[in-house]
């Protein structure tokens, strides 16, 4: 890869050399042309799969394992493939709840249990997806995730071992498309709201008599989105290539994502919304008394994956997996951004007045990862080790693109920042299960973890970065596993993770002259299954006891980044139910629900009170309305934890009066929550439910071939409600005529959520 540095005065852009789509097939080609083993047919399909297995086995557990998981199979993606982004396709799995800036079509997250995505360990085939730096998974970098995977496991709670961050709420654990037994494609076209097109082609080779397999996925995905953001354009590669011997697999891997969108993060007030529930405010400014949108305001990234995994079985019993990634993404988010001239390193020719600026920010960043582990299958022992060693370098800065006061005699693009962050992390594991007998067994899952971080250079915020930390996490996870009969369990689990801070909490820390901690969970866990021919249930309850747990406090960085705070003393206490129950061949029926207490414990914050003290006179209100209070500090013994409900439910009914024909009847309750970790209703998010509607239909063409229609629709209802964007307590005496007095007030803004829309498909398989 060649990297180009293309200066201008101190401005440097870093551009890694693209691969186009033509010239990344024509290699995957090229290299599958290179391979002449001569080897017999495949041994019995037993052993493929397990080769495929060694593969997945470090982040996998099975029904032997007393965690409580979630499994989707290819079927099950490929019927919630309408939904765009990963977390809208296992939305209705319990304890998710998925949100989105713009529709669902352009950026997106996922909470579980309340837990946000920096803390739920993502991995792809086992190596971790997560950034070492944001600990984040963004959706959107690697469009259609979902239409890449095999199989999904969501493990709730701590989750199994494996390299890097531990889960500290749930796990992710991901399949890519494995080779199939005969030659397969798949193309699909999608059209819906918002002028949205989507469509994708899959296609593999089937394992032939080499032993060699070559798949491919491509999907893309444009839209001009709900609100006012000039649209997204998504696109998204995938290619194996594998080579099944007698006893071994090799497989190479790429996964290629690109992302153009519009900056969406910012919200908008409930006044600006109720005028136009589209108005986006991001790129506003004023030229000369007429109010302008920027044109170039857009959010960009490049996100690259090659991967190498090699499973040997050495012999009935044991089999070891190494594994190589090498991750890079580079990418810039620009926009019009008023600020002071102080703000970018300029010495002040005014009265410290805004101005109108267009900033770049740019990052680029490596990250390489090996991971070598062995698994042993025994009649009553079950035995998995290895050690995960990750190297990360990341590099951030900015540049004034342009700025209109000509006074200042810069030259742009003018750099005004960069810093550095270099991590080392090194994950050593094991994971055992023992039989004692047929209905009794117990698990036990231990992880060290050594991290060295840095990060040093200077800071967009105008401050000097330099931090450095060496941690050293130990992660201990015992638990049993009692089967009743054929159709019944209970598992018993007790699981601890610690785990560093995020870049972002660093640098704001350091910004506020603060000192940000570790966190640690204590994860307890009772579960029940039972399965039946025509109904299933299930019952869990979780203990999530934490010590300094970070928690977003409201309010957001300027990049879009949800700033945390350390809660010293916090829980999550809850009950997940869920059940199924097939009432004719033709109808269906499967619900579950989380009720959970999620609250914060000795929690101290500052707001004003009408029958407090104070010494001085504060006034409280919005720009037209203003009325004198008095300051108070508060002190709760439990408030509510942010962003997180106490019922999360969801309902699906599927019909399927004739052959060939599927309806489904979707419905999704998310309740009542709050912006921040302080519970005043002011920052409270309304509770809201959602109900969708999934129709398809199956044309059994000559063959196997066979062409799907499929149309869904979303918020029926056209239920009209708002999630958050950020909030934040604020004073001000600067810009007011008499001094001593501080104006005090409550800011929020909203991401306003579409009605009823949707997302026709066409998907032909041969």
């Amino acid at each position: 890869m060649v990297k180009h540095n293309i200066s201008c005065g101190r401005y440097r852009i870093f551009e890694a050399t693209r691969i186009n789509r033509q010239q990344m097939i024509a290699c995957l080609v090229l290299g599958a042309s290179l391979f002449i083993f001569n080897t017999n047919s495949l041994k019995a399909q037993d052993t493929v799969r397990r080769l495929d297995e060694v593969i997945i086995q470090d982040a996998r557990v099975s029904n032997k394992a007393p965690l409580t998981t979630s499994d989707l199979d290819r079927k099950e993606l490929d019927e919630a493939r309408a939904s765009i982004s990963l977390p809208f396709m296992i939305e209705t799995q319990p304890s998710v709840v998925a949100s989105g800036e713009n529709g669902g079509v352009g950026s997106t997250a996922l909470r579980i249990r309340g837990v946000d995505g920096s803390r739920i360990n993502v991995n792809i085939n086992g190596i971790t997806l997560n950034d070492p730096e944001s600990q984040e998974v963004f959706w959107y970098n690697i469009p259609n995730l979902g239409g890449m995977a095999q199989s999904i496991q969501i493990q709730r709670g701590v989750g199994a071992s494996n390299g890097g961050s531990p889960a500290f709420g749930a796990a992710i654990n991901m399949q890519t498309l494995n080779a199939q037994n005969k030659a397969y494609g798949e193309a699909d076209l999608g059209f819906g709201s918002w002028n949205t097109r989507q469509y994708s082609i899959c296609a593999g080779t089937g394992i032939m008599k080499s032993g060699l397999s070559f798949d491919f996925a491509y999907s893309g995905l444009t839209s001009d989105g709900y609100i006012r953001s000039w649209g997204t354009d998504q696109q998204s590669f995938f290619g194996s290539l594998s080579w099944y011997g007698k006893r071994t697999l090799i497989k190479l891997l790429t996964i290629i994502g690109s992302q153009t969108t519009g900056i969406t993060w910012d919200g908008a007030s409930a006044d600006e919304l109720d005028k136009d529930p589209t108005y986006n405010p991001s790129g506003k400014y004023d030229m000369d008394g007429n109010t302008m949108y920027y044109p170039n305001e857009t959010d960009n990234y490049w996100q690259r994956h090659y991967q190498l995994y090699i499973s040997h079985l050495l012999t009935d019993k044991w089999s070891i997996n190494a594994a190589f990634d090498f991750t890079h993404g580079d990418g810039y988010y620009e926009q019009m951004k008023r600020k002071k001239y102080k703000d970018v390193g300029l010495k002040s020719i005014d009265d410290g007045k805004k101005h109108n600026f267009v900033t770049r920010k740019q990052m680029y960043n490596s990250a390489y990862t090996a991971n070598l582990s062995a698994h042993y299958n025994g009649e009553k022992l079950g035995l998995s080790f290895g050690d995960n060693f990750l190297y990360y370098r990341g590099e951030h800065f900015g540049n004034v693109i342009w700025f209109r006061d000509t006074a200042v005699h810069v030259e742009t693009p003018y750099e005004w920042y960069r810093n550095y962050g270099d991590k080392i992390d090194n994950t050593v594991y094991a994971k055992a299960t023992y039989d004692f007998s047929d209905n009794f067994n117990a698990y036990a899952d231990v992880q060290l973890r050594a991290v060295n971080y840095k990060v040093y250079g200077w800071a967009d915020d105008m401050f000097d970065m330099d931090f450095k930390a060496n941690y050293l996490f130990f992660n201990p996870k015992a638990g049993i596993n009692l089967r009743l009969n054929d159709q019944q369990r209970a598992y018993l689990v007790a699981g601890i993770s610690n785990r560093e801070p995020r870049r972002s909490d660093i640098k704001d820390a350091i910004g506020r002259g603060d000192t940000i901690l570790p966190e640690t969970l204590l994860d307890i866990e009772l579960g029940y299954q039972i399965a039946q021919r025509r109904w299933n249930a299930s019952a869990n309850l979780y203990a999530m006891l934490y010590k300094n747990q970070m928690t977003p406090n409201g309010d957001v960085s300027s990049s879009g980044y949800a700033l945390m705070e350390n809660v010293e003393k916090s829980y999550r206490l809850g009950i997940e139910l869920q059940a199924g129950y097939k009432v004719t061949d033709w109808f269906r029926m499967d619900a579950n629900v989380t009720l959970s207490m999620n609250k914060a414990v000795d929690y101290s914050f500052y707001d004003f009170a009408v029958d407090g003290d104070s010494t001085n006179r504060i006034i409280v209100g919005t720009d037209t309305s203003w009325t004198d209070v008095a300051s108070g500090a508060y002190h709760k013994e439990t408030t509510d934890l942010s962003l997180s409900p106490s019922v999360i439910g969801s309902a699906i009914a599927t019909f399927t009066p004739v052959k060939n024909a599927k309806l489904q009847v979707i419905g999704k309750y998310v309740g009542k929550q709050y912006a921040d970790n302080t519970g005043r209703e002011v920052y409270a998010i309304d509770p809201y439910f959602l109900l969708n509607l999934k129709a398809s239909y199956t044309w059994q063409l000559k063959g196997t071939n066979e062409i799907e229609a499929q149309l869904v629709v979303n918020n029926v209802l056209n239920h009209q409600y708002r999630l958050n964007a950020w909030v934040g307590d604020w004073t001000d005496a600067d810009d007011w005529s008499d001094p001593s007095v501080i104006y005090y007030g409550h800011d929020r803004a909203y991401l306003q959520q579409p009605g009823i829309n949707f997302l026709g498909r066409v998907i032909y398989r041969f």
